[in-house]
């Protein structure tokens, strides 16, 4: 296996913004880092299942993503900009009550199903750079392991400057919602154009 490419895909495929990541960094501005720590492992363990399935049914998935694709393109492109529109018509009390509702474990987790950069994603990897060479079991949980804590890392790492620039932001709060929701914009017009 190229070691060393893999690497550079996984990390600076994780660490890009994309939903999980701008989320993470939404919901720590806005709730504080502990409040967020939910909505990261859930992302993990969302992802984790996402890379077990990617491993298991990747040449069934190789069959059918042609026809697949673009429903699922779409559809999370869909759910982006309903985030993004969340974002920019939210309330700008940092009190808000919802954070229950929205930043928490299982709102993390099924976010990854819909989530066309890391449905992709993990197609792509496990594809590319794992299947043509380890088959075990154990490899296959392994590497699923290894790329869903790296999509925890890379969301915590996100949250973590969003917590650390909570005050600076609160001040600014509504330039930082539009910021956020543009980029999320961006990002489901990417994934369209791709």
């Amino acid at each position: 296996m190229p070691l060393l490419s893999f690497l550079l895909y996984v990390f600076v495929t994780s660490f890009t913004p994309g939903p999980n990541n701008i989320m993470a960094m939404l919901f720590a501005n806005k709730y504080g880092l502990k409040k967020t720590i939910r909505f990261c492992l859930g992302v993990g363990a969302g992802f984790f299942v996402i890379m077990l399935l990617c491993s298991y049914f990747n040449l069934l998935l190789e069959n059918f993503i042609p026809q697949i694709e673009f429903i699922m393109t779409t559809l999370g492109a869909i759910y982006m900009l309903y985030l993004a529109m969340k974002i920019i018509t939210g309330k700008n009390n940092a009190k808000d009550n919802d954070g229950d509702k929205n930043n928490s474990f299982l709102t993390g987790m099924l976010l990854q199903f819909i989530n066309p950069k890391g449905i992709l994603y993990g197609i792509t990897a496990i594809s590319t750079f794992i299947l043509p060479y380890h088959s075990s079991n154990f490899s296959l949980l392994f590497y699923s392991l290894f790329l869903a804590f790296v999509g925890f890392m890379s969301t915590f790492c996100w949250s973590v400057f969003g917590s650390i620039f909570q005050t600076f932001l609160s001040k600014y709060r509504s330039q930082f919602n539009v910021i956020m929701a543009l980029l999320l914009v961006y990002s489901a017009i990417s994934i369209l154009v791709e």
